[in-house]
């Protein structure tokens, strides 16, 4: 069977694109949540990118022709953004450290 005509592959990425979708709209309001939501939101996305890393990883170490070729078109796009996937994953988890500093300080007022 081919990697993506795995029902298992098939529902991980929908569920990822969907959930995705999701957190973006929801992050759209970020600015309003109070800090416990921003603590939510921001574990949630944690959540999310360890999933996607998983999900990568099943790419990269799968022997289907189309997967291989998945990942090196990954590679490629982010090549043109002077990055590597690591990278992209590094920098996710360096905004989202950022996020969690900025509601752990206290309100200026």
């Amino acid at each position: 069977m081919a990697f993506f005509e795995s029902d298992i592959v098939q529902d991980e990425a929908k569920r990822l694109f969907g959930d995705y979708q999701q957190l973006m709209q929801l992050g759209s309001e970020y600015g309003k949540f109070d800090r416990e939501g921003k603590k939510k939101f921001i574990e949630t996305m944690e959540e999310l990118m360890g999933r996607y890393r998983v999900f990568m990883k099943r790419f990269e170490l799968s022997e289907d022709f189309q997967a291989k070729l998945t990942v090196e078109q990954l590679r490629t796009q982010l090549s043109q953004f002077g990055i590597t996937p690591e990278q992209m994953f590094e920098q996710m988890n360096a905004t989202l450290e950022r996020m969690k500093a900025q509601i752990e300080l206290p309100p200026s007022s």
